[in-house]
């Protein structure tokens, strides 16, 4: 699907301790024709090696690639932010990487995605919190919530690291907030609920 008329829904992830591990469970239960896009920012330092991807790839038969500059929204792909950039979201409806300073410590950092995302997706993105340290995600779930977009927080119960998903629920009020096993069939629920509503209006046009 071309960047510039893309209109399905966006999953945006944010995820640092345990995130690998919560990401796959949930990537699980999607399938080959999942009609979203998502992009996942990890936790990573920026002389790691190169594997989440493949690590990911494993769990799910959506195709998952690290992003690139000009890369297109694709739907049924996941997108992961490279160790030592920033994944953002450009005005044009395209991935860009930013290499500028940290951000919440660390680059990349999810609200750098979340927050631009909101600005440029509006209501068609799906903002997620998972298991990590600090608070990287919250301010970019309040603007997610604010240019209309849903959150969703992985309860802290059940959290290898709470701190991510505390903030967030502190900060944000989400409008989810679930265990990790309830995580995909959700997000399989709101991508279909979105996509049924935006297929609903263009017949309406």
């Amino acid at each position: 699907m071309n960047a510039t008329t893309a209109n399905h829904p966006f999953i945006v992830f944010a995820g640092s301790r345990g995130g690998m591990e919560a990401l796959s469970r949930i990537v699980h239960h999607f399938p080959a024709d999942f009609p979203a896009t998502i992009a996942v920012v990890l936790h990573t330092h920026e002389s790691s090696p190169r594997y989440l991807a493949k690590i990911l790839g494993d769990h799910t038969p959506l195709r998952v690639a690290y992003a690139a500059e000009g890369d297109e929204f694709l739907s049924g792909q996941i997108f992961v932010a490279p160790p030592g950039a920033h994944l953002v979201v450009r005005p044009s409806r395209i991935f860009g990487l930013d290499h500028g300073p940290k951000v919440n410590f660390t680059r990349p950092a999810a609200d750098c995605l979340f927050i631009s995302a909101a600005h440029v997706m509006g209501a068609q993105v799906i903002g997620v919190v998972l298991t990590g340290g600090d608070g990287d995600g919250t301010q970019g779930l309040k603007e997610i919530k604010k240019h209309g977009g849903m959150s969703v927080v992985q309860s802290p119960a059940d959290a290898q690291v709470p701190s991510m998903p505390i903030n967030a629920i502190i900060q944000d009020s989400p409008d989810h907030i679930v265990m990790l096993d309830e995580m995909g069939p959700l997000l399989k629920r709101l991508v279909e609920a979105q996509s049924t509503k935006q297929s609903w209006a263009a017949t309406a046009l």
